[in-house]
């Protein structure tokens, strides 16, 4: 069996690689929503994997609203990556002073 503490730091060199996509590709919008994502599921995986340690399933419970909320957040960033590519026919986001009103 994997240790607890092996989890957990996979789960921190996630979150870490998904907060460096976000500073280092602040370019690309796609790249931050997955970037997004990614530290959404490392911060499921450790909450899991405290649940399974302190026998708790709360915090399971919270890990599906997460789960269900970065599903919502995924499917209308997808919209609007689609509108704002329809529009600008770009995903950079170096253009998106052009959509200000």
């Amino acid at each position: 069996m994997i240790s607890v503490s092996v989890i957990s730091i996979l789960n921190f060199v996630l979150f870490c690689i998904g907060i460096f996509g976000i500073v280092f590709n602040y370019s690309n919008l796609l790249s931050i929503l997955m970037s997004m994502e990614l530290m959404l599921l490392s911060i499921n995986l450790q909450l899991i994997v405290m649940s399974l340690v302190f026998d708790d399933l709360v915090a399971q419970v919270f890990a599906l609203l997460i789960l269900t909320i970065a599903a919502a957040e995924a499917a209308i960033g997808l919209a609007l990556v689609v509108i704002f590519y329809r529009l600008r026919g770009t995903v950079s986001l170096k253009s998106i002073n052009l959509m200000k009103g």
